[in-house]
Order: structure tokens, then C-alpha cells, then sequence
């Protein structure tokens, strides 16, 4: 099996920035939410099967998820959030696995927002490496990014993993509370690290 690093971190962190040096610097990357987001596109694999357990109002005019009204759903319904899991992470888990199968690189990053909250893919990586910031830097960014407001960001940062718990599972910290070239710098060295990782394994 190729070498896999699961990069995780909370919402806001820094995630997609981090997984693109890493791509650019010459890793595979595998992104679970972009698996997701094909699953759950129109005519996607998921479709039909979350239309069968949650009914036709969570699919949208265009025959893709609404994932707004999914989420009002889900948000604080613990077993509804189960039943949608259960539909999803077998297939993310395959395709996942799939593609890092196929990856030619020397080594594979392999996105995974909620690695450590779920353990969602921990089979498939052999390292774990959080991305982090404050929580005032998550809350900023991802209000800039979506729309939402710091009240509703807090509520979705309030059902993931604390950060001193998140922390303490890594094997590898990126620390981003600063700019792109710091980020950038830390992810050259950690690059170097995995390719001699992956050249032991």
C-alpha cells in the first residue's frame, strides 16, 4: 500500500490550503469531501439511496443533494446523522482507497476533514497531521469564505473535536496562524520528511 498521511484539522484551519503545497510540492492528494461532494452531485452514486432514507426533500430541482436543508436535518440530530453516514462512508471509504491505490506519487495525502471526530478512513493512513489555528482565526475565515455568521460557525466548530483533543491524536502539526509563505515553508519540510517515510515504508 502506498504511503498516506490523513490531514485533518477544524473547520476554517486550513485544510485546502495546505493540501494544495502539498500537490504542488509533487504528493497525490485525496480529498474525502470532494468524494463526498461527488456522491452526492446529480446522478450520483449516494442519490438515490439518501432519497430512499430521508425522502425527495433533500434532493434539490437539479437531482443533486440540498445541502442546506441536509444540514438543517443532520445539525443536532445525531441519529439522522448516523443514518447519513452509514449511506456515505462506505463509498467514500472505497473510493478513497481506490484512489490512493491508483496514485503513482511517492506519497499520499489523504483529506479527511473529521479523521479523528469519526475515524473515518484511519485504516488507509499511517500518520495523522493536524492543520491548526486559533479558534478566533477559524471563526474569521470561515465567516470571510462562506457567509455564515460567528454565532453559526461556533455552533459547527461546538460539534467538532475540541482542539487540545485534536492536537494530542497528531503525529504532525502544520501551525497556520500566519501567512501563506509560513505555511508554505512548513509544508517543504514536512514533504521531506514523508518522502523519507515513504522511501522506508
Amino acid at each position: 500500500m502506498t504511503y498516506c498521511v490523513g490531514l485533518t484539522g477544524g473547520i476554517g484551519s486550513g485544510k485546502s490550503a495546505a493540501s494544495a503545497r502539498f500537490e504542488a510540492l509533487g504528493a497525490a492528494v485525496v480529498d474525502t469531501d470532494e468524494i463526498s461532494r461527488e456522491l452526492t452531485a446529480p446522478a450520483g452514486a449516494a442519490i438515490e439511496e439518501i432519497r430512499r432514507q430521508f425522502g425527495a426533500d433533500v434532493v434539490a430541482a437539479d437531482g443533486g443533494l440540498d445541502r442546506a436543508r441536509m444540514r438543517r436535518l443532520v445539525f443536532g440530530n445525531a441519529a439522522a446523522r448516523r443514518k447519513l453516514e452509514a449511506i456515505l462512508h462506505p463509498l467514500i471509504r472505497a473510493r478513497t482507497r481506490a484512489a490512493i491505490t491508483a496514485a503513482a506519487q511517492p506519497y499520499v495525502i489523504v483529506v479527511v476533514p473529521l479523521l479523528v471526530e469519526t475515524g473515518a478512513c484511519a485504516e488507509l493512513v499511517q500518520r495523522v497531521l493536524v492543520v491548526d489555528c486559533t479558534e478566533e482565526e477559524q471563526v474569521r475565515r470561515t465567516m470571510a469564505r462562506s457567509g455564515l455568521s460567528a454565532g453559526e460557525v461556533r455552533e459547527i466548530m461546538a460539534t467538532q473535536l475540541q482542539r487540545a483533543e485534536r492536537l494530542r491524536r497528531a503525529d504532525d502539526v502544520l501551525a497556520n496562524d500566519g501567512d501563506l509563505p509560513a505555511l508554505h515553508r512548513q509544508v517543504a519540510q514536512l514533504h521531506a520528511k514523508y518522502l523519507g517515510l515513504a522511501r522506508a515504508a
